[in-house]
């Protein structure tokens, strides 16, 4: 399991006061603040609006959890990889805390996808496809390049290669 990242962790929990307009608790532990789950689903619903419909703000630890699973169904479908979403257990149970920390960070790379969002980034910026414009005779003079290379093969060919599809007899 991976250790924790404090450094990580602070830069998740700014992003998100970031995204949501407010600061965030420093005196509160990182899984603390995220582990009922209401702080996730209001960061989804600003990231994509109405993601998470039903927000349990009390309740018990079912609904709690609820909202957790809110969260990663509403992240699924805005582009995560599931291989990069935490289990609940990883958060309510503390099971594998910077798994989640990891997600997070999916998430705000997601977003870089998305032209409708126009909120803070996190992390590296996504690459975008990388166009490049070619002018009519920069395209024609490589032309005579390709030619010189298709077919041209001095008359070799590949009769006579009786072996293709059978076992090699040693």
């Amino acid at each position: 399991m991976p250790a924790k990242n404090k450094e990580q962790e602070q830069e998740v929990l700014e992003w998100i006061g970031q995204v949501l307009g407010e600061k965030m608790p420093t005196n509160i532990p990182y899984e603390d603040q995220l582990k009922d789950g209401v702080v996730l689903c209001n960061l989804i619903n600003k990231i994509s609006p109405g993601s998470v419909k039903k927000i349990q703000t009390k309740g018990s630890n079912f609904q709690l959890m609820e909202n957790i699973q809110r969260f990663q169904a509403a992240i699924k479908k805005y582009g995560v990889p599931e291989e990069e979403i935490f289990q609940t257990a990883d958060l309510f149970e503390r099971r594998n805390i910077p798994q989640v920390t990891l997600c997070l960070y999916a998430l705000a790379r997601i977003t870089q996808k998305h032209p409708e969002y126009t909120g803070p980034a996190l992390g590296p910026k996504m690459a975008e496809a990388n166009k490049r414009e070619f002018t009519e005779d920069q395209l024609r003079a490589s032309e005579g390049h390709l030619n010189l290379q298709m077919g041209f093969n001095k008359g070799a060919s590949q009769s006579g290669l009786g072996s293709f599809g059978n076992s090699r007899h040693m």
